[in-house]
């Protein structure tokens, strides 16, 4: 799409935005937008304010300021996100001359868990970006589906929200594109039978240390990163091989074949032999 169309404000303000309604069926899908926006220039100070719901503000160049939770105000400098956390008071704005800024709106039940995955940090709310480009890509995107309207604006804008999530995530400076070391070796590591406690040895990080790096970084706990690694390949040797589920259960770290079952089960919610059933493909699994 082309430029957004700027509204001319005061005192060097120019600003566009599009605020939605989605419906209780369009909260449903998880996340719903709200608002999107870009503005530019001497952009007035927000707050302090509390908002009911979140708000993804990507400062694409200049400098200002940012307090929430009644913190002292910490610089910022673009490229940069912001988060605005429902329930949490905000204060910001940029310096002279003024800055340029992204922003969108939203909500939904979809928000708590990808707090819970990390995508969204409530306890550091100031995120350095390596890039803006691929996050004001994004909510341009969103601002041509607004312009453009019909009926399924909602749905269209909502399934944006949830790829700038991710965009976002890959653009935080401290994203190594090839992997988290501390992942990778949790990955590489997974079907030895070794405990948490022995994985951080071998990292040298205290098991504190250990579950906060996995917890910041894949937004859940050492033991569960490993668990899905582990029932990701059981998966893939139950549908594409013929291997007994004793063989698999050696193959992917647990010795004791009753005790994977167990495992496979409470997480899958069906046996490793029924999903073996169900994932058969061909004639036979018709």
């Amino acid at each position: 799409m082309g430029p957004v169309e700027w509204t001319e404000g005061r005192e060097h303000w120019e600003h566009w935005w599009r605020y939605l309604t989605p419906s209780p069926a369009h909260r449903r899908l998880g996340l719903a937008c709200l608002g999107v926006g870009t503005q530019r220039g001497r952009i007035p100070a927000v707050g302090p304010r509390v908002l009911a719901n979140h708000v993804a503000v990507v400062v694409l160049s200049g400098e200002g300021w940012f307090s929430w939770g009644g913190r002292p105000p910490v610089d910022v400098r673009a490229p940069a996100l912001l988060w605005l956390i429902p329930g949490v008071e905000h204060h910001y704005g940029p310096y002279e001359p003024g800055w340029s800024e992204c922003f969108v709106d939203f909500t939904g039940p979809a928000a708590g868990a990808y707090e819970e995955l990390g995508f969204i940090d409530r306890e550091n709310p100031v995120v350095p970006l390596s890039s803006a480009e691929a996050a004001e890509h994004v909510v341009r995107k969103m601002a041509a589906i607004c312009r453009r309207g019909g009926p399924h604006v909602e749905v269209e804008t909502s399934a944006a929200v949830h790829e700038l999530l991710v965009t976002l995530r890959h653009a935080r400076a401290d994203h190594d594109p090839e992997g988290h070391p501390v992942l990778a070796n949790l990955a590489r590591n997974a079907f030895l039978p070794l405990t948490v406690t022995e994985h951080a040895r071998r990292l040298r990080m205290s098991v504190a240390e250990l579950r906060e790096s996995v917890r910041r970084n894949a937004g859940c706990s050492p033991k569960d990163y490993i668990l899905s690694i582990r029932l990701t390949r059981a998966k893939e040797l139950l549908t594409g091989t013929d291997l007994g589920v004793a063989a698999i259960a050696r193959r992917v770290g647990y010795p004791d074949p009753a005790y994977f079952t167990r495992v496979f089960t409470r997480r899958v919610g069906i046996s490793p032999t029924v999903f073996r059933e169900r994932g058969l493909r061909g004639p036979e699994g018709l």
